[in-house]
C-alpha cells in the first residue's frame, strides 16, 4: 500500500540516554535524507553525517541508515538516525523533519500498522511483536520469540487450509455427484479429517491458560487472619517495604500486588486483607476484595500463626493452596512438632524457609506453564474465534444436509482467518495497534 504522508517517531528509549534511535518511513524518506544529511546513504549501510537544519545549523552529527521498500520493516523506504540521546538533540531532528511537507509524527502501533497493511506480518506475529517488546522474563522472551516468527501464523493457516480443501471435496460432490471422478470414500476421508481436526483444536484451546500464565504472570494470593504476618512475609518475598507492617490487626486493607521472576516466569504475589468475621466497614471491603481475588488465584498461599490456635478459614472450591506456618522462630522448643502440619514453615523476620518457599513457588508455577514451548493461543480474541470456529465444524459434522455442512466449514474457516487477519478485519486493527509505543 502506498500512503500519502510519512511518519517519524522516537524508537528508542526514554530520554536521556546514550543513544537515541529515530525512525522515518514513507515515500518522502530518501528525500528527508538527503534534506537532514546532505546526501542519500547507501542501503544498509551505516553512514556517519552531519546532520542538519533546513537552514544549514548543525543538529548533531550521528549514522544514518536507509532501508529501501518493500524489503524494510514496513515495506516502505524506511530510514534510522542514530544521534545522541538527549531531549534537546532528539526535539530539534524531529522538529527538522516534520518541518517537511508530506511527514508528520507516527500514532502508536503506526509503523507495524503499515507492516501488517503491506504484508510484512500477520496479526498473530504483530501481537507476539508486541509480546516481545513487553516481555519481563526469559518464557515470555522464549514465547513471543515462537509466535513473532510465525509457528502459531503456520499452524492457524495449515487448518485453514485444510477446512478449503474439506470444502472444495464437498462441493465437488455436490456439482459432480453422478460423475465417476469423484470417489464415494473422499467424503469419508473429509468427515475424518474434520473430526481430527475439531479434536486438535480442543487441544489447543485447553492450553490458553498455560499460555495466559506465561503471558501475564502465575497468579499467586496470600490469605490469612490478621497478623498472620502476611505482610511481612510479602515484604520479605519482594525484597522491599511493599505493603505496611503493623500489630494492629487490619492494617492491609486493599490488594497489594508485586511481581517476582523466578525459574524464569513471571510470578505476581498479592498481599489481602486479614480475613475475620468482625471487621469495620473499609476493612469488610477489603476482606471482601481479597475472597474474590482468591478464587481466580493459580494457588493461594495460605498462612497460619503457629503460635496460636488456627482459626478456621475456608478456601474457593477447588483452590490449589499451600498451607505455610508463619512466625517458626518465636516456638517455644516443645512446639517444633507443629512444623509436620504444614507444607513449609517460614519466619519473616528472621528469613528462614524463605528460599524454600520461592523454590516451591518457582516449581509450580513452571508446572502449571509446562507446555511453555508448545504452540497456545495468546490471546482472548483467539480463544473466541477458535471456540467458534470448533463449533461450526462440530455443527458440519452432526448435519446431513452437504450444502449446508459446507457453508459451516465456510464459517469455520472464516473464524481461523480472522485470526491471522486474512479476512477483513478493520474493526480490531486500532486495538492491536494502540498496544505499541509511539515509535513501532
Amino acid at each position: 500500500m502506498r500512503f500519502s504522508d510519512s511518519i517519524v517517531a522516537l524508537s528508542s528509549g526514554k530520554l536521556p540516554a546514550g543513544v537515541a534511535v529515530v525512525r522515518l518511513s514513507g515515500s518522502r524518506t530518501r528525500f528527508a535524507v538527503e534534506t537532514i544529511a546532505g546526501k542519500s546513504a547507501p542501503e544498509r549501510t551505516a553512514s556517519l553525517r552531519k546532520l542538519r537544519q533546513t537552514d544549514g545549523s548543525l543538529i548533531d552529527t550521528g549514522l544514518v541508515i536507509f532501508f529501501a521498500g518493500p524489503t524494510s520493516f514496513t515495506g516502505e523506504d524506511v530510514a534510522e538516525f542514530q544521534v545522541h540521546g538527549g531531549k534537546a538533540v532528539v526535539a530539534a531532528l524531529l522538529q527538522a523533519l516534520t518541518a517537511i511537507e508530506g511527514i508528520r509524527h507516527a500514532e502508536p502501533g503506526e509503523f507495524t500498522r503499515r507492516a501488517f497493511l503491506n504484508g510484512k506480518l500477520d496479526l498473530v506475529e504483530t501481537e507476539a511483536l508486541a509480546d516481545l517488546i513487553n516481555a519481563e522474563t526469559e518464557s515470555q522472551r522464549r514465547f513471543a520469540l515462537l509466535n513473532a516468527g510465525g509457528a502459531q501464523s503456520e499452524l492457524y493457516e495449515g487448518w485453514r487450509r485444510q477446512l478449503i480443501h474439506a470444502r472444495a471435496m464437498i462441493e465437488a460432490e455436490i456439482d459432480f455427484a453422478d460423475e465417476d471422478d469423484i470417489p464415494g470414500s473422499v467424503l469419508e476421508a473429509v468427515w475424518s479429517g474434520m473430526r481430527k481436526l475439531s479434536s486438535d483444536i480442543a487441544t489447543h484451546i485447553d492450553g490458553f491458560h498455560a499460555g495466559e500464565i506465561i503471558r501475564e504472570g502465575f497468579d499467586v494470593v496470600i490469605l490469612g487472619a490478621p497478623n498472620a504476618g502476611k505482610s511481612s512475609l510479602f515484604n520479605a518475598l519482594a525484597k522491599r517495604e511493599a505493603a505496611i507492617v503493623s500489630d494492629e490487626p487490619g492494617t492491609t486493607r486493599d490488594l497489594i500486588e508485586v511481581a517476582l521472576d523466578l525459574h524464569g516466569l513471571k510470578v505476581r504475589l498479592t498481599d489481602t486483607a486479614g480475613l475475620r468475621e468482625q471487621a469495620g466497614t473499609v476493612e469488610g471491603i477489603g476482606i471482601k476484595r481479597a475472597k474474590e481475588r482468591a478464587e481466580s488465584a493459580d494457588l493461594i498461599v495460605l498462612l497460619q500463626d503457629m503460635t496460636i490456635a488456627p482459626p478456621d478459614i475456608e478456601l474457593p472450591e477447588g483452590a490449589r493452596a499451600l498451607r505455610i506456618g508463619t512466625k517458626v522462630d518465636l516456638l517455644a522448643e516443645e512446639e517444633q512438632g507443629k512444623e509436620a502440619e504444614f507444607d513449609l514453615v517460614v519466619s519473616g523476620r528472621t528469613g528462614q524457609g524463605l528460599d524454600k518457599l520461592l523454590e516451591r513457588l518457582g516449581e509450580l508455577a513452571e508446572r502449571a506453564a509446562a507446555s511453555a514451548g508448545d504452540l497456545l493461543p495468546t490471546r482472548l480474541r483467539h480463544m473466541e474465534l477458535l471456540n467458534e470456529g470448533k463449533a461450526f465444524i462440530e455443527r458440519a459434522l452432526s448435519g446431513t444436509d452437504l450444502e449446508l455442512q459446507a457453508e459451516d466449514l465456510r464459517l469455520a474457516g472464516e473464524r481461523l482467518g480472522r485470526i491471522v487477519g486474512a479476512v477483513d478485519v478493520e474493526d480490531l486493527l486500532d486495538v492491536i495497534f494502540s498496544q505499541f509505543c509511539i515509535g513501532k
